[in-house]
């Protein structure tokens, strides 16, 4: 990549978790699929430039990705970064969904960007952390080197939002989900 070429974030997000349909799972370190990691890392390592800088989520899903990518991409460093993990949900964390009953629900919904669910965090501080790692980000980028995130579907969507919003939009539910990577797939923006 020259000089004059925008640097780029790659959002890779983890291969499919091992975990029962419907669950809610957010901090849960649940594993991902091994097979679909490995297909998914060396897919991301032939697709990868030189010179990238690499950070993962601390849950396994995403580290054992990176770490699948790295073992093929030995040019590849990576570290993690506490800020890439997705949303806590406290106490919904292993429950299902259908479960949590209905006026849990519209709780958070009614205030989206505030309320903790479950207790865990809410989508206002997790939108915080990402800008931070985004700001981090941009400042590790100089000279063209593209950055790459091992993270979460919720990373992935804060990220859309902050680029699309800037850091003081918070969205409402109707406006939420925004698209992100499917399981073991990637997404890239620009970050100049």
């Amino acid at each position: 990549m020259s000089p004059t070429t925008p640097a780029r974030l790659w959002l890779v997000r983890h291969a499919q978790p091992v975990v029962a349909a419907g669950t809610c799972y957010g901090a849960l370190d649940v594993p991902a699929d091994a097979a679909a990691t490995q297909v998914a890392a060396r897919r991301l390592a032939q697709a990868l430039p030189k010179r990238s800088i690499a950070r993962h989520s601390t849950l396994q899903r995403c580290e054992l990705l990176a770490l699948a990518t790295q073992a093929l991409r030995t040019d590849l460093t990576i570290d993690p970064d506490d800020r890439l993990r997705e949303m806590d949900f406290g106490a919904w964390e292993g429950r299902a969904w259908d479960s949590i009953g209905q006026s849990a629900i519209d709780a958070w919904t009614a205030d989206f960007a505030r309320h903790r669910p479950g207790g865990g965090d809410n989508l206002a501080g997790l939108l915080a952390r990402v800008a931070a790692a985004l700001h981090d980000a941009r400042q590790q980028v100089r000279g063209g080197t593209d950055v790459v995130w091992f993270t979460h579907a919720g990373v992935a969507r804060c990220v859309a939002w902050l680029l699309a919003h800037g850091e003081g939009c918070m969205p409402r539910a109707d406006e939420w989900p925004v698209p992100a990577p499917a399981w073991g797939e990637w997404e890239i923006h620009h970050l100049e």
